[in-house]
């Protein structure tokens, strides 16, 4: 059971009411090229968002496993362009990629579970950089450096995947179907023992829990929610590339994670949201050659002013706010009693 407060709760349902009446009033570009895009590359963000609040483990490896999920479905897409040489309808091949994702989380955990910090980073550097050459190398399987085109995703209810509304509310479900997983597992035994091992590894070990059993079966939970975001991402770009799982896509995400702010799932969300805002827009403010240099700038101001990203910024802000209202109140009182 997740549990929320009544204020969160409050909160949580008109975000959601607002986000569920955006195509009524936004127009495709927005809702598909903005939101759409947020939220997908947002569930990419959540799985290193969850690792690294909940298991103090900071991965690089996240697109590289949303990658996997990506080539496998586009390798065994329908009408994919090339064609693989196992075509699957898209209710079989979109199970599998996750489970391949899932599978490939679970490596990465095994390959890094004896390392922590910056040792960690180096090493899941190295399989995201290593898994995009391989894919810019390997024709047989991926195509080299053309990729696989034309993985157009599945008919829902009979409309096209890529019609916007239905783009945007598959992809607005899954993204907050894995959000309210992440809180519900933070709550279960395996997530208290997640942060125990993230607070002291040790002290957790000591108790008699097996630290690198439960290190694993985050990265595989985590492989299981950046997965479902590869698939979604493959179907937003309508196919896959060495370019779209190489190392400017791994920084993007961990751009998104931290000016959203580690602190929360919801960081990883607020971040893509800003992240497709910049990436949109920033070539028209400052033109093609530099807009890298504005994100760069809008990162390092975010960072700087909030170490905790957005969602901490919010926090205190929050926080400031209530205790102005809670000074208000008790000068108001303490007014009327000398009033009185």
């Amino acid at each position: 059971m997740i549990i929320m407060s009544t204020r969160r709760w409050a909160l949580t349902g008109i975000g959601l009411a607002i986000l569920l009446s955006l195509p009524l009033f936004l127009p495709n570009f927005w809702l598909v090229n903005i939101f759409g895009r947020a939220l997908v590359y947002g569930i990419v963000a959540l799985s290193l968002t969850f690792l690294a609040h909940y298991g103090g483990f900071v991965s690089l490896a996240q697109t590289m496993v949303a990658g996997v999920a990506g080539y496998a479905v586009a390798m065994m897409a329908p009408n994919a362009i090339p064609l693989g040489d196992v075509a699957l309808p898209y209710a079989l091949a979109i199970p599998l990629a996750v489970l391949a994702a899932t599978v490939a989380g679970a490596v990465v955990g095994l390959i890094a579970v004896n390392t922590r910090e910056i040792y960690l980073l180096m090493i899941t550097l190295a399989l995201a950089v290593g898994f995009s050459l391989f894919a810019q190398s390997n024709i047989t399987w991926f195509n080299g450096y053309e990729g696989i085109r034309n993985v157009v995703g599945p008919e829902i209810f009979g409309r096209p995947f890529r019609t916007p509304m239905v783009f945007y509310y598959t992809a607005l479900i899954v993204a907050a179907l894995l959000y309210l997983l992440v809180l519900y597992v933070v709550r279960t035994p395996f997530g208290l023992v997640l942060q125990a091992i993230r607070d002291s590894n040790r002290r957790t070990a000591a108790i008699g829990f097996h630290v690198g059993l439960h290190r694993i079966a985050a990265f595989a939970l985590a492989g299981f929610i950046a997965g479902w975001g590869g698939v979604l991402i493959t179907f937003y770009n309508i196919g896959i590339t060495p370019s779209s799982i190489g190392l400017w896509a791994t920084v993007g995400v961990l751009i998104m994670a931290v000016i959203g702010g580690l602190g929360h799932p919801l960081g990883a969300f607020i971040g893509a949201l800003i992240f497709a805002l910049m990436d949109t827009f920033a070539s028209s403010i400052i033109g093609h050659d530099r807009f890298n240099t504005l994100i760069g700038m809008v990162f390092l101001i975010i960072v700087l002013l909030s170490p905790d990203g957005v969602w901490g910024m919010g926090g205190r802000l929050a926080a400031a706010l209530g205790r102005k209202d809670h000074n208000k109140i008790t000068g108001s009182n303490t007014g009327s009693e000398e009033a009185r």
